[in-house]
């Protein structure tokens, strides 16, 4: 990849797999094309490892490290990096679950509002919207859901400018939602 060609440093990009069972495998292959195309080398080249916490990183054997998130579930596995620094992602299946009482115990007081707002069918998605955008900026700060994250307040969908809004507090790092329906 000519130096041109680098992908750009703030633009997370996100690589999707499946898997029929190995998600392990199908995380370092898609790890891999992550630092392949995010360092501009070969995937055969790309190592990949834990930080001292845990979280994953790749790198080509050089003093270039690319932090990357990894989330799957089902036979899903899905990674996200940048060149720029951390970033951050989840995914989770869509099943039932009593979404206002997790909401709660688990979301700021404006989220559970928002919640009980939306039509009953809906409130399930909607509150997987939120917990995938808690995990996933958790993830890009380096914490996870520790420390209180669930409480971290996050932009709700459905307003104005929605596909990408500051997340209070967390350093000007933004946050999308796919539109609900009204």
């Amino acid at each position: 990849m000519s130096q041109s060609a680098v992908p750009g440093r703030d633009t997370v990009y996100v690589f999707l797999g499946r898997t029929d069972g190995d998600r392990p495998a199908a995380a370092r292959r898609l790890l891999r094309r992550a630092g392949g195309t995010l360092l501009g080398r070969a995937e055969a080249e790309i190592r990949v490892r834990r930080d001292a916490a845990g979280r994953p990183l790749v790198d080509a054997g050089d003093a270039v490290e690319l932090p990357v998130s990894v989330s799957h579930t089902g036979g899903i596995v899905v990674v996200a990096a940048r060149r720029g620094g951390g970033a951050g992602v989840d995914v989770e299946r869509r099943r039932e679950l009593p979404a206002l009482a997790l909401a709660r115990r688990w979301y700021a007081p404006q989220e559970a509002a928002w919640l009980r707002g939306r039509p009953p069918g809906q409130r399930v998605e909607a509150f997987l919207l939120l917990w995938t955008a808690k995990e996933a900026v958790g993830k890009a700060l380096g914490r996870c859901l520790r420390d209180g994250a669930l409480r971290r307040p996050m932009p709700v969908p459905g307003g104005p400018g929605e596909l990408l809004r500051p997340v209070p507090g967390a350093g000007g790092l933004r946050v999308g939602h796919p539109r609900l329906p009204a």
